[in-house]
Parts: C-alpha cells; sequence; structure tokens
C-alpha cells in the first residue's frame, strides 16, 4: 500500500476570516493547492467555522484568539499545538504566512524535527523589524535565530525582496540572502472584470455622474489620499465634473474629511466607508481611474497593492506612486502610469492625463486585463509558490 504524501503546513496569524492583503494570500494558497495538501494552524476569529468550509485543507484553529497568538502565551500554546500537528502528519516543508509570530514555531520544528520552512515578506514588517535591529542587541540576536534556519523568503515585490536581502546581510546570513525568491501578487480575473453593470452599486453608494477617481484601500496614512485630494482642485479646473471615491475604514477619515472642507471641495469627495467584497467587482467598474499613491510613511509601505490588480483586471486604467512595490504593479505606460506620490501637482498631470483621454484609458484598461489573464493572477502566484517549495524539499527527487 502506498502511503498519503505528507502535506505541507502553513504557520499563519493572517488566515480568513481574517481581512487584508496576507490573509487574502494564504486563503488563495489553501484554496489552490491540491485538496489536503496543505495543512493550515492558525488562531481563532469569529466566524472561523464557516469561513473554514470553504476550503479542501485541514484547518486547525488554535484555541486562542488569533490577536494572542503574539502573547509569549500564545506562542507557547501555538508552538506545543504546531509540534503535536507535525508528529502527527510529518509535514514536509512548513510555510511562515508572516516573519512574526509564525517564524517562532517554525523555528522549533525545524531544529526538533529538521522540518525546512520559508518565510513570506511584504513590507512594514521589515521596517519594524529594521528598526528593532539597529535598537536592540536582543533583537539582532533573535532575528538571526529566526532568520538563519529559513530555507527560502518570499517576497511579494522587487523592493521588498532587495529590502529582505538587506537585512539578511545586515544580520551576517550571506547564504539566506542569496535564498530570497520574488514573487509578485496579482487577484482573481474571475471575480473582477470589465462590463460589469454598475447600477446599482452606482445607487447604493451615490455614484451617478462623474467620471470617478476611485481609491479602494485601508484609510491609512501611506496610502497617498491626502495626495489625490491636495490633486483635486487643479485636476477640477480641467475636467469640473470630475469627483473622487474613497471606498474603506481606517483611522485618518476625520483628517482626509477635514482636508475637503478646508480645500472647500464639497461632493466632489465621497467616502464610500465598508464595501462589502462582493459589490467590489461592480465598483471597479464604475471608476474612470483608479488611483493609489501610496509612498512610505514612518513605518507604512506598499509591499505590492493587490487592489491595483483588481482595477486591472475590471479595464481600469491606474495611476500609481512611483514607490516600493506599486513598481512592480503597474507597468508604466502600458497598464497605467506611475508618478511621485509625494507631488500634487505631478498627480494631478498624471490624472489630467488620463481623464483627457478615451482612448489612452481604454487601451491601458485593455492591456491591465491581459496583464491579469497572463501572469499577475492567483493560479500563476500559486504555481510559482510550489515549484519554490518543491526546490527547497530535502527528499530525493524532491
Amino acid at each position: 500500500m502506498t502511503a498519503e504524501p505528507s502535506p505541507s503546513l502553513l504557520l499563519g496569524f493572517n488566515f480568513p476570516p481574517h481581512e487584508g492583503g496576507i490573509a487574502r494570500l494564504m486563503g488563495e494558497l489553501a484554496r489552490r493547492y491540491p485538496p489536503y495538501a496543505l495543512l493550515v494552524s492558525t488562531g481563532t476569529y469569529a466566524g472561523s467555522a464557516e469561513s473554514d468550509d470553504d476550503f479542501l485543507q485541514v484547518t486547525d484553529r488554535v484555541p486562542v484568539q488569533a490577536m494572542r497568538l503574539r502573547t509569549v502565551n500564545g506562542l507557547v500554546r501555538w508552538t506545543i499545538r504546531a509540534d503535536r500537528l507535525a508528529r502527527r502528519h510529518r509535514p514536509r516543508f512548513t510555510w511562515c504566512a508572516e516573519l512574526k509570530p509564525a517564524a517562532y514555531p517554525a523555528r522549533w520544528l525545524h531544529a526538533r524535527y529538521g522540518i525546512p520552512y520559508g518565510v513570506f515578506t511584504y513590507g512594514a514588517e521589515l521596517l519594524l523589524l529594521d528598526q528593532k535591529l539597529r535598537r536592540s542587541r536582543f533583537r539582532h540576536w533573535t532575528g538571526r535565530q529566526l532568520l538563519e534556519g529559513a530555507s527560502v523568503f518570499v517576497a511579494i515585490s522587487q523592493w521588498t525582496a532587495e529590502y529582505t536581502r538587506r537585512i539578511l546581510s545586515d544580520l551576517g546570513l550571506e547564504r539566506q540572502a542569496g535564498s530570497v525568491r520574488t514573487v509578485p501578487l496579482g487577484t482573481d480575473p474571475e471575480q473582477f472584470q470589465p462590463g460589469l453593470p454598475t447600477t446599482e452599486v452606482r445607487r447604493t453608494y451615490g455614484l451617478e455622474g462623474g467620471p470617478w477617481i476611485l481609491t479602494v484601500a485601508r484609510l491609512d496614512w501611506h496610502k497617498g489620499f491626502d495626495t489625490v485630494i491636495r490633486a483635486l482642485p487643479a485636476v477640477r479646473a480641467v475636467h469640473p465634473s470630475v469627483r473622487y471615491a474613497i471606498a474603506g475604514v481606517g483611522e485618518a477619515r476625520p483628517f482626509l474629511e477635514t482636508l475637503v472642507a478646508e480645500l472647500r471641495l464639497g461632493d466632489a469627495v465621497r467616502f464610500l466607508g465598508f464595501v462589502p467584497e462582493d459589490d467590489l467587482p461592480a465598483l471597479y467598474n464604475t471608476a474612470d481611474v483608479f488611483a493609489l499613491v501610496s509612498r512610505r510613511y514612518d513605518l507604512l509601505v506598499e509591499g505590492f497593492g493587490i487592489a491595483v490588480m483588481e482595477a486591472s483586471a475590471s479595464g481600469v486604467p491606474v495611476l500609481a506612486g512611483r514607490e516600493a512595490g506599486l513598481i512592480d504593479a503597474v507597468r508604466d505606460g502600458e497598464t497605467g502610469l506611475l508618478v511621485n506620490p509625494y507631488c500634487p501637482a505631478a498627480v494631478a498631470e498624471g490624472l489630467n492625463r488620463l481623464l483627457a483621454d478615451d482612448a489612452l484609458r481604454r487601451r491601458m484598461g485593455a492591456a491591465g486585463r491581459r496583464a491579469v489573464e497572463t501572469y499577475f493572477n492567483w493560479d500563476r502566484i500559486v504555481r510559482d509558490i510550489e515549484d519554490i517549495e518543491a526546490s527547497c524539499d530535502p527528499r530525493p527527487g524532491g
């Protein structure tokens, strides 16, 4: 009798029904890996049981609220649970959805059972880690301990890959710096498509008229909402009817609302608040231009920009900041324009160029759609990750 193949183990603080780009990536891995080829270990969220039914993978929930996995007690309980899973299922490889906290139990399994592990890197966590390493010898030591055992690092953009290599080199881990691989993210071209009906979503969110500039993102300080708002008077001087729709929630909203009032923009800016995922495909279809002019802000940065790919899949041209991971997400001059995200005048110039040229918008929108269909999609991403895992498999022929 042939023994069943061992699954891979995915350790993740970020996993559905948790929201955000990391959880989305991990959910797509669980959805697209071969059935029962991935064993997921994570914490509990409200709605976890219902969410787990979406995957043909075993999802083992540590009986700890996911947010508590970052505490010492949570890490101890997670590591004990992961150890039991390792002894029972004998995983061939461990993926860490994030460096911290997932690398702690992964490092333990590597030390005790020799299970190789890989770490996904994104952006903001690297800025924070870099700061801590420079301030504390203890953090420097613990960082080295977590990172030196990893077989591979998967970065979601070229910028993230270079930053990961720099940190590894600063820790004296030159071999590990050579094991960084880049896997740009994407989206689902079946979920996000051009030509969807928009009547209902326009009525729901008050998006009559236009043309509309759209941003879909959490209202964080680095996302560049304020730069677009500051650019809007110059845009409306050329295109008086243009309006800006912001979909998302976050702590920056009061500041942004004050900025809109100071610039006397009135209903030229519409805050849509939280938009359910089911409404997003149609919402993108209401936009004439999608804008995400993220920039570095304190310890925040755009590691890639999945919303850019959702807009491109919907056939919408993109204006994005020439910064960090967005450089990988937008093919400048082909699927959209990259501009200086710190300069409202540059943003206004880019928006005016796109709004003034219907043919350019159609051409860039079509190119964005092709890019998602051919490359920036979850099927390609998961294949890349499976290939990387296979290259790290220590078994003969692995």
